[in-house]
């Protein structure tokens, strides 16, 4: 057990992505969660950052006032608190309960209970990369692969999650398909999160990650055109990638975009619009937009 130092905030749920990102590298471990509350604190998210070392004052506040500026709103009050020796792991992955979202049923490795019937059982702790589940995104992302699963027939051969975080969309769709699956991060510490998290869940038959920039890394050419492309990232970079996602989408082939915000929607579907996609369901989870476009 390790002397733990913890970061903790609260921020409106259309800030957390924005906050999550500043707070990269100055933290061990980042777990994000809404908070369950009807009173002022409704629609706001917890932030909690858990390090081993004390993180530098300067670069904290420096990045969280970036954030706010990003955010438009005020910077939020943080705590910075020293605690003593503590199995913080341990403590932090208790904090995620088993949850359900459509058949997907992700939980935590603390979790013992065996997971309900008809159910594909995922494993994925809060880690060091983006995708434990909790956030509106990544559920809508869940939901949409899904539903395209469940009700529109959709079998395919090709499947690519571009910026892929711990993993969870790449092993939901080999879960749900057991199709093979790149998913790819330009982070290295993604790429092994996401690796370690499919041998866990016996998926590394299936799930192969690399790194790769983008539709730019030569692994992402060599296996398209995809028929199913999942990017859950933020807006400005869906926006920018559009050409080249448009170019990896196989005749007929299905994109899953998340990461942006309600307000965003337009500029993001009209980039795809442009390249020849048509949108062919929307999903809104608080403020969050999940869209699924498709090529005629």
């Amino acid at each position: 057990m390790a002397e733990t130092w913890r970061i903790d905030l609260v921020v409106p749920a259309a800030a957390v992505a924005v906050f999550e990102t500043a707070l990269d590298g100055l933290c061990d471990a980042l777990a994000c969660f809404e908070i369950e509350d009807a009173g002022p604190t409704r629609g706001q998210w917890r932030l909690e950052g858990l390090s081993e070392r004390a993180p530098d004052h300067h670069a904290l506040t420096l990045a969280l006032a970036l954030a706010a500026r990003a955010a438009a709103i005020d910077e939020p009050p943080v705590t910075l608190e020293r605690m003593g020796p503590r199995d913080w792991l341990r403590d932090n992955l208790a904090t995620f309960p088993p949850m359900d979202v459509g058949r997907f049923h992700l939980r935590g490795s603390h979790v013992t209970d065996p997971p309900p019937p008809g159910r594909h059982a995922l494993i994925v702790d809060a880690a060091t990369a983006f995708g434990s589940g909790e956030h509106p995104t990544t559920r809508g992302c869940l939901l949409a692969l899904d539903a395209l699963a469940r009700h529109h027939g959709t079998r395919p051969r090709r499947v690519l999650d571009m910026g892929c975080g711990t993993g969870v969309l790449a092993m939901a769709a080999a879960r749900a398909w057991r199709r093979p699956v790149l998913a790819v991060d330009v982070d290295d510490e993604a790429v092994r999160v996401a690796g370690d998290n499919a041998r866990r869940n016996g998926l590394k038959g299936f799930v192969r990650a690399l790194r790769a920039d983008g539709f730019r890394g030569a692994a992402v050419r060599a296996a398209g055109p995809f028929d199913l492309i999942l990017a859950n990232i933020l807006a400005r970079p869906l926006t920018a990638m559009a050409p080249a996602a448009a170019r990896a989408l196989a005749p007929g082939g299905r994109i899953v975009l998340s990461g942006l915000l309600a307000a965003q929607e337009t500029r993001v579907r009209n980039a795809y619009a442009r390249q020849g996609l048509h949108l062919r369901w929307r999903l809104v989870i608080d403020t969050w937009t999940t869209l699924v476009m498709a090529r005629r």
